[in-house]
């Protein structure tokens, strides 16, 4: 049933109050996963800001060896191939599907402080669902829906991650944050329809070592992607921001 002009506006008085309109420079990227039709992308930016990463930019710092379809019959490896703005890979998901990759090759960097210097790597990560089915964690830092419509759970390691802040965003730009319970739960209301994108970000400062080079912290950022299919007409994207000019 469609709302009315008026029940519509009291629908996005209410989604306004209990959510915020996120607008600027994004501050920290993430990487997302979004399909249209056929294909599904990667993208690098920041959904909320309808910002995404080019190449030639900041796209070529990734490889993007580590994508996976995961249905009943098992993990299917996927191909990633860099367009424009976007990795397309070469498979999509169906109901109670996800679409998992994991950028294990990022460039590290170094870190001063109290004049020692350390290195310190980052993991994005991003899964993609086509429903609220429950789904087995995969990824290092993951978040997967639970089968309660807009509840979700965070975990590290294959492991509940209590007390994580977990932010949740459309295409305009609106957003919503709450932190998970001691089991990793946390719970969304979902008011407008069309495409969310959940982020989580989790800092293990335990030293490590990646591709032959020492680290003191890995910093990993996971999002989740999902279609809400009913709810009020989504406000649209904000104009796109510009890629980057730095180019690494």
């Amino acid at each position: 049933m469609q709302l009315t002009s008026i029940a519509r506006l009291g629908a996005l008085a209410t989604a306004l109050l209990t959510g915020a309109i996120v607008s600027g420079t994004a501050s920290a990227h993430q990487i997302w996963l979004e399909q249209h039709g056929k294909v599904a992308n990667v993208y690098f930016g920041e959904f909320g800001d309808n910002l995404r990463e080019a190449s030639p930019g900041l796209l070529d710092k990734f490889k993007l060896q580590n994508a996976s379809l995961i249905t009943s019959k098992g993990t299917q490896p996927l191909q990633a191939s860099k367009q424009a703005n976007a990795f397309t890979l070469s498979g999509k998901v169906a109901a109670g599907e996800s679409i998992i990759v994991e950028e294990n090759n990022y460039p590290s960097w170094e870190e001063k402080k109290d004049d020692k210097v350390t290195r310190a790597v980052w993991i994005p990560a991003a899964r993609l669902v086509a429903g609220h089915q429950a789904q087995t964690p995969a990824l290092t830092l993951d978040l997967v829906p639970t089968g309660t419509p807009g509840q979700f759970q965070v975990s590290y390691q294959g492991k509940p991650l209590p007390k994580a802040k977990v932010n949740a965003v459309v295409q305009s730009g609106w957003a919503k944050e709450a932190y998970s319970d001691e089991q990793g739960l946390v719970s969304f209301s979902m008011p407008w329809k069309g495409t969310y994108v959940l982020e989580v970000h989790h800092t293990d400062n335990t030293a490590g070592q990646r591709n032959g080079e020492d680290y003191a912290k890995a910093m990993f950022v996971t999002t989740l992607s999902l279609v809400q299919p009913q709810g009020v007409a989504p406000l649209p994207a904000p104009p796109a921001a510009p890629p980057s000019k730095d180019h690494g």
